[in-house]
């Protein structure tokens, strides 16, 4: 049985790595073939990756519009292999510009759709429920609150907890992380992470390396930058190397592969909106979520936006728990105030904890690519 599984993005294909795991282990007596398009996690859980994320990585109407011809070639890809190999099903992980068109064609010609992970339909230009109404056949989300939104709707929807539950633990204990990247123990640390995608990173990485020149002037510091799997070290050290000339000898050690172990064992840590906010959330750390990207995606997409808090931390907690610098408040000066006034007062940091270990509660129960699973097989009639 061939199954497709489209995922767009670092977080998303690892996502798919681990639902064709479990998908494996669900039906150990059918033979499975997956592909589709994804990255090196994905391969390594048997995917035959047609499209590689890295390639398709795009966020932003001015990105999209300068990688139109990159995302075409993509659409095609996938598009015509779904028509000559007629997959079981089409599994789709979130990336909803791609996948919401991509889901038309496949309807069409006859193929059913599934998508894992929603799009944030209920954050931002709500109108698109109608092409998951018409277009998707089933609904597997890993936040609470979604299944109500869709439910609203009419749209038939499950919710599996989230996959970061069963996947989110630090692999080092905090001796051998410091030795690792040669650390002080005594001093505290803070983890940068600036993003997943290129263009994120060229917006977002120079407020955080000011403010964090401003903050080790007025307190003691030691900083890391965990990169995602999508970022290669040379393209970041190519990026520090032009930053340095504004931040002087300030240390910016790079960590690959290492985001948990990263979080898991820094005082503070400035993560770009997304999924690490909840992997920082997972792992109790006090964190501030910040974003900026190119004024003029800024301008068009404000507008669209049905909510004033932009954290997916906040959002399930239901109440700001951590500070969010986004766009016009991402300068220097504030984002190095919040991280002085976090590093100087332990007491908020440790209440800033125990509303961290609440949003954990309110994910789920874990083991959700097997709900996933389950539920997908249970759809194609396998179970």
């Amino acid at each position: 049985m061939n199954l497709m599984i489209v995922a767009g993005e670092a977080s998303g294909e690892r996502h798919g790595a681990d639902l064709i795991q479990a998908i494996r282990a669900c039906s150990p007596s059918i033979k499975l073939k997956f592909f589709g398009s994804g990255g090196p996690a994905m391969r390594e859980a048997g995917a035959e990756t047609l499209v590689d994320v890295s390639d398709v990585s795009i966020i932003g109407p001015v990105e999209i519009a300068l990688g139109w011809n990159k995302l075409l070639r993509a659409y095609r890809t996938l598009r015509d292999a779904a028509l000559h190999r007629r997959p079981a099903a089409v599994i789709l992980i979130d990336w909803p510009e791609f996948n919401l068109r991509l889901v038309k064609a496949l309807k069409r010609a006859g193929i059913r759709t599934i998508y894992y992970i929603s799009p944030q339909l209920w954050a931002w230009r709500r109108g698109r429920i109608r092409i998951v109404k018409r277009y998707v056949d089933r609904m597997l989300v890993i936040l609470p609150f979604e299944v109500d939104f869709y439910r609203d709707h009419g749209v038939e929807v499950s919710f599996v907890g989230h996959p970061l539950l069963d996947t989110v633990r630090p692999s080092l204990d905090r001796t051998a992380f410091f030795d690792k990247y040669q650390l002080r123990p005594e001093i505290p640390l803070v983890s940068l992470l600036p993003g997943s995608r290129q263009s994120e990173i060229g917006q977002i990485l120079p407020p955080l390396t000011r403010a964090a020149e401003l903050a080790a002037a007025r307190h003691q510091v030691q900083y890391l930058i965990p990169l995602a799997s999508t970022i290669s070290r040379s393209s970041a050290e190519r990026m520090l190397e032009r930053l340095r000339r504004d931040s002087g000898a300030l240390s910016l050690k790079l960590a690959e592969h290492d985001t948990w172990n990263a979080l898991a064992h820094s005082t503070l840590a400035v993560v770009a909106s997304g999924t690490a906010t909840l992997e920082a959330a997972l792992l109790e750390t006090p964190l501030i979520v910040v974003y900026r990207g190119l004024e003029i995606n800024w301008r068009l997409i404000r507008p669209l936006i049905h909510l004033d808090t932009f954290s997916l931390v906040n959002l399930i907690a239901g109440r700001t728990i951590v500070p969010e610098l986004i766009q016009h408040d991402l300068t220097p000066e504030k984002l190095a105030e919040e991280m002085l006034t976090l590093l100087r007062d332990p007491a908020r940091r440790l209440s800033m904890t125990e509303d961290l270990k609440a949003v954990r509660t309110r994910l789920g129960e874990g083991n959700a690519a097997r709900r996933a699973a389950t539920e997908i097989l249970q759809f194609l009639g396998q179970t």
